[in-house]
Order: C-alpha cells, then structure tokens, then sequence
C-alpha cells in the first residue's frame, strides 16, 4: 500500500488519560480547558483525555502524554489510515493512544517518546509540523 499524503501537526501542551468513577457521566468542570475528549463511558468506568494542568489532585490519571493530529479532515471511506500510522509508530516502539473525531484522527504518544515518534513518521515520509 502507498502512505497517503498526510500531514501530522504536534498539539501544544501535556495531555491527560484520566480514569474516572462509572458513575461520573457528565464531564467534570475541571477537565472543560483546552483539549479534551470523553473517551468511553461503560459500566467500569468513565475515561476522558484532557490537559495535564487541570487534573485535581488524586484522580488516577496517566499524564505527559502529547497529541499529534492529523490535519485536515479524513474521509469516512478512506481505509487504513490508522493502521498505518500506528504500524509506523509501533516499528519504531512507541506506544499510543488513539483518538478519533467525526472529521480527523488524533494520536497521543509519551512526552518522552514524542521525538522518536516524529522521526518515525517522517521516515516513513509524513510532514510532521
């Protein structure tokens, strides 16, 4: 398969993966700054992605994490975006956590992985911006 002509741009800013209670079904007040996603709410939990700097002390939380997103607006039939990007990232060891929007793909990597990322992509032929 040939890489599609993506361009991937790096969000400013540390992210949060935050595990809340099952019975927390709104998004808390605290986590509506900047960034932030409601990830799944199932009957063990509610997860949210949102800035590190608005986590309140004694949420379990898994912080430092950085966002690359990939610009423009992906179309629902385009097959193996994610996929790809996420074997590239694999290859190169570093782990993620994908988010999706109606519009376009978000990839979160460790604070520390995060220039490694960028250059696996871009190895692979992405503009990382």
């Amino acid at each position: 398969m040939s890489k599609l002509d993506l361009t991937l741009e790096v969000i400013p800013g540390k992210l949060a993966i935050v595990r809340l209670s099952p019975s927390v079904r709104e998004m808390p007040n605290w986590a509506v700054n900047g960034f932030v996603s409601a990830c799944l709410l199932t009957p063990e939990e509610t997860t949210i992605v949102c800035s590190e700097g608005v986590v309140p002390a004694g949420e379990t939380a898994e912080l430092s994490w950085r966002a690359l997103r990939v610009r423009g607006v992906l179309e629902f039939e385009l097959v193996g975006v994610l996929s790809r990007l996420a074997s590239i990232l694999a290859a190169a060891n570093v782990s993620i956590f994908a988010l999706s929007t109606f519009s376009t793909d978000y990839f979160l990597v460790k604070d520390i992985m995060l220039v490694t990322a960028i250059q696996a992509l871009r190895t692979a032929g992405y503009s990382v911006i």
